[in-house]
């Protein structure tokens, strides 16, 4: 089981795709850094040597990702509530921040439809 930036990798994966398990790397980072330590993307977790292991971890090292990244974000979406952004509102009362349409749609950031008492259709 090869650990990388605090998260155990999965077995038995292509190490293109294990690197993605890593939160803020994404597929195309991830072949970046596996192109940069000149590692194939084809090689399988397990059969990675420690000299690689070390390597991408190297490699991973550069990003911000996992706790720092998560912080960060937290730390973004407070600032816009305290500043009373519109952004922050929308993060405060749960609803879609991003402009999407929430007259029909949105249930799953709205939350368990509610029955409005006397209202007709």
């Amino acid at each position: 089981m090869v650990r990388i930036a605090g998260v155990d990798l999965p077995r038995g994966k292509r190490i293109v795709i294990a690197l993605t398990y890593i939160y803020g790397i994404g597929l195309p980072t991830a072949q970046k850094i596996l192109k940069d330590t000149n590692i194939s993307e084809d090689i399988r977790q397990e059969d990675l040597t420690p000299e690689q292991e070390d390597a991408i971890r190297g490699a991973v090292d550069k990003y911000k990702v996992e706790g720092d990244l998560r912080r960060e974000v937290n730390l973004n979406i407070k600032r816009l509530q305290e500043i009373g952004s519109y952004r922050g509102l929308r993060h405060r009362f749960n609803l879609p921040v991003r402009g999407q349409n929430t007259k029909n749609n949105a249930r799953t950031r709205k939350g368990k439809k509610a029955s409005i008492i006397g209202k007709k259709k």
